[in-house]
């Protein structure tokens, strides 16, 4: 039988054990629809709305967030993807152009 199956893992260089903390609860920040420059931060390159794991946002705040993200998008304040953004010129800082 080989015994690589059953050895300790090795840790990722990369991995910390520091807690995860919401940043929504740790600074009390409020999400809102209408904040486009505060939800852009939480939308990945591709458009997709970023993971739990990835916005360190707790399950409560996450939800929300990503209510106020696909509310945003329907209201035209966020773009759906990277296309829509090579089309109209959009930036995280918003509209871009003339």
């Amino acid at each position: 039988m080989a015994n690589y199956r059953f050895s300790p893992r090795r840790r990722s260089r990369y991995h910390s054990n520091r807690p995860r903390v919401c940043p929504f609860c740790a600074d009390r920040i409020a999400i809102d629809y209408k904040d486009s420059g505060l939800l852009a931060r939480f939308v990945q390159g591709g458009g997709k709305i970023g993971s739990r794991r990835k916005t360190r946002a707790c399950s409560k705040h996450q939800r929300r967030l990503s209510q106020a993200i696909k509310r945003a998008r329907f209201l035209a304040l966020l773009p759906y993807g990277p296309s829509h953004i090579w089309k109209t010129g959009w930036t995280a800082s918003g509209p871009s152009g003339s």
